[in-house]
């Protein structure tokens, strides 16, 4: 489904300005442009958090509850929980069946995650193997665009790489071309005549054009089965039966949000905002940034390029603003103290609205519990539909 997105995060601690500026800010705009599933990826959290006591039905909820405030509307995308759909489970299970060993190993951030997490034993088949299990979480749903970060297109391609080879295994039917041929008939005379023209033209000379087009008009047939459109459009480039469609990487501009020790804001750092912080917890936070370490006295000059404070300025500050504190710092006009409180008072800004329907939502336990049980069950009548696929080309059927 080209025009569906699926995305998810990990509930292993409570979201912050990274989380959102990063992350929720592109799913309010795409929740808006596409059909969006939105996942709470619970069983992702024990790939590094397997052995920590980490209070998850709580930070489930809790996460459901901070998205909803930020203003992914259930209404207009699905919202739900990847081990209320086992079928994720099960496509991991089978994948891993025919994924070779070192397409797992040469994931970068196989190595790059295990080195800055040396404190845990990362040797365990869960962690090497997350990056197939994030790949059945989007294929399960044919989802046709994922967005991710520049350092997360490499699982992408670790995706379409197994989507790919799925399909060459278990896409060509014995009967595939006979298939081919009375579905093509299903499609009326002159559908079917266009087709195999495009078909030809396409297999003939490489004319992309007339593959998109036929492509396209596949997508308008409502009298063929699903099952048929994707046996055609297999039969286009004669690959066989396309089963798990591969998707394609939504690029997203990186987070510029930085932290309170200017690196970037992760709980790993220990230097986040939450969303839930109080006014006071925010005041005394920002206030205990560290500066450019050439201001020792109020006379002193700084360089605001040398102090994590401006990168949150260049966040939150108009451009007036920005001038003033470049201006007074480089000029020693103003204390650092006076330079945060326009940062101070933009971030409890923009997070007292949240709160506040975070107030609301947590008085209404029972409507997140429903929104969760209705964007499970849309999201697992889906995936049980593609295993149901799954399993009739592999001959689990019995």
């Amino acid at each position: 489904m080209e025009n569906r997105v699926l995305s998810g995060m990990r509930p292993t601690g409570q979201l912050h300005l990274g989380h959102y500026h990063g992350v929720l800010k592109n799913w309010l705009t795409l929740q808006n442009e596409y059909d969006s599933y939105f996942f709470v990826a619970d069983w992702h959290a024990f790939t590094t958090h397997y052995s920590d006591k980490i209070d998850l039905e709580s930070n489930v909820t809790e996460m459901v509850v901070d998205w909803l405030a930020a203003g992914i509307n259930p209404n207009t995308s699905t919202i739900f929980v990847q081990s209320k759909v086992p079928e994720h489970a099960e496509l991991h299970l089978l994948l891993s069946m025919i994924t070779p060993l070192p397409w797992l190993e040469r994931v970068p951030s196989y190595k790059d995650q295990q080195e800055k997490l040396r404190t845990k034993d990362l040797g365990t088949y869960g962690f090497l193997g997350y990056p197939l299990l994030q790949s059945a979480d989007i294929l399960i749903y044919k989802a046709g665009l994922v967005p991710v970060g520049e350092d997360q297109v490499a699982h992408i391609e670790l995706t379409r790489e197994v989507a790919r080879r799925f399909n060459h295994v278990y896409g060509r039917e014995a009967d595939f071309e006979e298939k081919a041929e009375v579905a093509i008939t299903k499609m009326g005379k002159k559908q079917a005549k266009s087709y195999r023209s495009l078909r030809k033209t396409y297999q003939e000379t490489g004319d992309i054009e007339a593959l998109n087009k036929a492509q396209a008009l596949l997508k308008e047939q409502q009298n063929i089965t699903l099952g048929d459109r994707e046996r055609l459009l297999g039969y286009i480039e004669g690959i066989g039966r396309i089963i798990l469609t591969e998707p394609e990487s939504l690029l997203t501009k990186a987070s510029k949000m930085p932290g309170l020790d200017g690196q970037k804001m992760s709980k790993s750092y220990g230097n986040t905002i939450s969303l839930r912080d109080t006014k006071a917890e925010i005041e005394t936070k920002i206030r205990r940034m560290p500066t450019d370490p050439a201001r020792i006295k109020l006379t002193d000059a700084g360089d605001p390029k040398k102090c994590p404070v401006w990168q949150l300025h260049e966040i939150y500050s108009d451009e007036q603003t920005c001038d003033w504190v470049k201006d007074s710092c480089i000029h020693a006009k103003i204390g650092c103290v006076e330079c945060k409180q326009p940062v101070i008072d933009s971030i409890q800004t923009e997070l007292l609205p949240i709160q506040e329907r975070i107030a609301t939502y947590q008085s209404d336990p029972k409507l997140i519990s429903q929104i969760i049980h209705e964007g499970s069950e849309k999201a697992r009548s889906i995936a049980q539909e593609t295993m149901a696929e799954v399993r009739e080309v592999m001959g689990i059927t019995y």
